[in-house]
């Protein structure tokens, strides 16, 4: 790829494919596209992901579910129940159709997917959308990357109307100018290029899931089920019953502070772990409440007891990424004692075996902060399942190297996400 000369004022894209100097042509919307078809508004009651004759795009899958490329064969798309042809006939997509959400609660009104992978399938544009068809043919994939690129979707922040639910409408859209190289070569390597990058990003995905499969396996079978006395799958070697025994026979109380307030402050996420303020808040929260704050260790935990979709009594997470931090004291914070494992006890927790015992200790749901009403005492009193601490170590460090594992994935997924959003800023004009 070539990078063009910024002072030589010409419609091409800051980056472009060697070989290709022409400006790119520009054009209003309607010049290059008609709207051929008329979209159903059928609820996700009225469709069904089992059998069918016709499938039809959601616009909520749109926003958040499909890629730029919508491909029949391998997208996840729900069928109308009970449609028959002769009804959807006159509505039927092509491949290179654009499918518009003209929906949103946010800034992604207008997302676009293009129709792919066609053969004998029947498919239709459901509820809040728009179907644009191009009038003269262009390079598969190209469409799909350009629409969705904020070069194209910056123009439609300007024309949605709202304000809870932002629309655009098929008179907006209308008011819109597309550019796209006049070679048709140039629009098939951009689509392929990018079409490249998202199969890579679809395959490290797969791999990042498989990976959290893996884990959530291993969790459910490496640790007693409620009543058992041993797990289901354990280490060579290991025989003995595990041991019943409560929190607080394992662990202490880590509650007070030494006053240095330059410490990162964090807060815990039930989904990311220990996350600093600053990046979780855009900016430190604590202010002048630092003084009550509690000092964690490195190794040491703190139970979050507020309630969440992912966490529906709370998380414990134990602190691994920094030596010592400064963590809210509405949290119960401790640590373990000798011969037990605080990593352990981390993931004993994400189990959520200890949940029934915990669900026993809300006696009025949640308070207003959002947080359950589980007091420390409580909370130490919890009996827990633990083997001898040989196995506990075992345990930990396999677990902790999955997770190592999970993390890696993540960031090389991240990264290409990353390196495809700034593709996507300078190969469009």
């Amino acid at each position: 790829m070539a990078k063009i000369d910024d002072s030589v004022k010409k419609k091409v894209p800051e980056l472009r494919f060697k070989g290709f100097t022409d400006d790119w042509e520009e054009r209003k919307f309607d010049e290059c596209f008609n709207f051929p078809v008329s979209t159903n508004s059928l609820s996700r009651a009225l469709l069904n992901y089992d059998e069918g004759d016709i499938k039809s795009v959601h616009y909520g899958d749109i926003l958040i579910k499909y890629p730029a490329i919508l491909n029949i064969k391998n997208d996840k798309i729900p069928y109308i129940t009970g449609g028959k042809l002769e009804k959807y006939k006159s509505s039927l997509l092509e491949n290179g159709d654009l499918i518009f959400a003209d929906a949103a609660e946010d800034e992604t009104v207008g997302k676009a997917v293009e129709v792919n992978g066609l053969t004998e399938e029947n498919l239709v544009a459901g509820l809040h959308t728009i179907v644009a068809r191009p009038k003269d043919k262009k390079a598969e994939f190209f469409l799909g990357y350009y629409i969705n690129s904020n070069t194209y979707h910056r123009q439609l922040l300007r024309l949605i109307q709202g304000s809870k639910v932002s629309s655009i409408s098929k008179g907006n859209l209308q008011k819109t100018l597309v550019s796209f190289p006049k070679d048709f070569e140039e629009q098939q390597k951009i689509g392929a290029f990018f079409k490249k990058i998202d199969d890579t990003i679809a395959l490290h995905q797969r791999k990042l899931d498989l990976l959290k499969e893996q884990k959530k396996g291993y969790l459910q079978k490496m640790f007693p089920k409620n009543g058992a006395k041993v797990p289901e799958l354990r280490f060579a070697g290991f025989a003995d019953d595990w041991e019943e025994r409560k929190l607080k026979d394992v662990t202490e109380r880590v509650r007070s502070n030494d006053g240095r307030m330059d410490l990162p402050t964090l807060t815990m996420s039930a989904s990311s772990g220990w996350l600093d303020q600053k990046d979780r808040f855009s900016g430190d929260i604590s202010g002048k409440e630092k003084k009550n704050y509690t000092l964690l260790k490195k190794g040491e935990l703190s139970y979050n007891h507020g309630n969440s979709k992912l966490a529906k009594y709370g998380v414990v997470f134990s602190l691994t990424n920094y030596e010592e931090a400064l963590v809210p004291r509405v949290y119960h914070s401790f640590k373990a004692l000798e011969n037990t494992s605080a990593d352990f006890i981390e993931y004993m927790f994400s189990t959520k075996l200890p949940d029934r015992e915990l669900g026993k200790l809300i006696s009025s749901g949640a308070r207003m902060d959002g947080l359950l009403n589980i007091n420390y005492d409580d909370f130490m009193n919890i009996h827990i399942s633990i083997p001898n601490y040989e196995e506990q170590i075992l345990m930990s460090a396999f677990f902790r190297k999955l997770d190592e594992n999970i993390a890696l994935h993540q960031r090389k997924l991240d990264l290409l996400k990353e390196q495809k959003k700034g593709f996507l800023q300078k190969m469009f004009v």
